[in-house]
């Protein structure tokens, strides 16, 4: 039985629009999109599949955060996955609020697990989450070091999905 798996992407990651595209409405495809499709020899090795990306706007999810939150998490209620994944957010500061806050309401508000991922730039983000959600740390945009964290965002989806002890895997991929 294959894992699976939901994405939560940006307008950026989606393929749906640059930077300037902030008000891309909240959408989902049931095909993997942008990272994901990097992913794919780390989930055959989890034997994972992505069945949806679901994905706005860095401007659709800050005029309403609470809205956009709660929305996310109705879709991952509605398709049941396994695990959600929010990210990778790269060093894009308003996705990375998007990640952190969707992936926390999620693990809070639905029976579905679910981390973020994101590189250090996004400080403040990580501060304030670090402690409530796991957050796999990955390389800035064009950065070295992407199929690692790839895979490490493939590994730690499985072992949440298994109900495995995380702590050796996140205290070597995730920031603490």
């Amino acid at each position: 039985m294959s894992i699976k798996i939901i994405m939560i992407y940006d307008q950026i990651q989606a393929g749906a629009g640059t930077k300037d595209d902030r008000m891309v409405p909240l959408s989902a495809k049931k095909e993997p999109l942008g990272p994901s499709i990097m992913m794919e020899p780390f989930l055959k090795k989890i034997d994972g599949k992505v069945i949806a990306c679901l994905y706005c706007g860095n401007g659709t999810y800050l005029a309403n955060p609470d809205e956009v939150s709660r929305k996310f998490c109705a879709m991952v209620n509605k398709v049941k996955p396994d695990i959600v994944i929010c990210g990778p957010a790269f060093n894009y500061v308003d996705y990375g609020k998007m990640a952190a806050r969707v992936a926390y309401d999620i693990n809070r508000t639905t029976n579905v697990p679910a981390f973020a991922a994101m590189s250090s730039e996004n400080e403040e983000t990580i501060n304030e989450y670090k402690d409530k959600l796991n957050i796999v740390i990955t390389p800035k945009k064009g950065g070295v070091g992407l199929n690692d964290a790839l895979d490490n965002m493939c590994q730690l989806a499985k072992l949440l999905v298994n109900k495995e002890d995380i702590r050796n895997l996140t205290n070597k991929v995730c920031f603490k």
